[in-house]
């Protein structure tokens, strides 16, 4: 036979566990939040003046003027952007995209991504720096934010880009719409 001590220590555990299961999870809800635009034109041999961004290495015997055939696999770009607050790609910048993408798969079109946010406008002052991996056929994707300085110093969070124009294989338009949850 079971002891009333026991019995009462059952129903409190029963009553703890209960409640610990009850509580509601914490949605966090970011600190931050920005949409820009980043505009790419990858160098073709024939629009120096208007390029920004360069194939800088390329599959053996490949161009480095046209992306190689097959999911691009092994090129790597540089870039140097310009960012606008909308999809217009003559409005005026409010800062620079800089960094890299390699295209890393053979099966699919995906690229890793290394790039900094460079803003100097009167709404932001300061860089937002992103990494990740970026299935370029998904509609919608998540790179990480790792961090920052100015106005974002140490901020963190996930960055959602998609791709909203592109023509052929040498211009193309992403919407980022950034979402910090951490901010200091």
């Amino acid at each position: 036979m079971v002891s009333r001590r026991c019995r009462i220590a059952v129903f409190f555990l029963i009553m703890f566990l209960a409640a610990s299961n009850a509580r509601k999870i914490k949605q966090y809800k970011p600190c931050k939040e920005l949409v820009l635009y980043f505009h790419d034109v990858i160098y073709n041999g024939n629009n120096k003046d208007n390029a920004t961004s360069a194939i800088v290495a390329a599959p053996h015997e490949a161009n480095l003027t046209i992306l190689a055939g097959h999911f691009h696999f092994g090129n790597i770009a540089v870039f140097d952007d310009p960012i606008t607050l909308d999809n217009n790609f003559y409005s005026k910048p409010v800062g620079r995209a800089q960094g890299m993408y390699m295209y890393d798969s053979k099966k699919t079109f995906t690229a890793w991504l290394g790039f900094s946010f460079l803003l100097n406008s009167t709404h932001h002052q300061g860089s937002i720096n992103f990494i990740g991996a970026d299935p370029i056929m998904v509609k919608t994707r998540d790179i990480s934010v790792v961090s920052g300085t100015g106005d974002f110093f140490m901020h963190r969070g996930i960055a959602t880009i998609m791709t909203d124009a592109y023509e052929g294989e040498v211009y193309f338009r992403l919407r980022v719409d950034i979402k910090f949850y951490e901010c200091w």
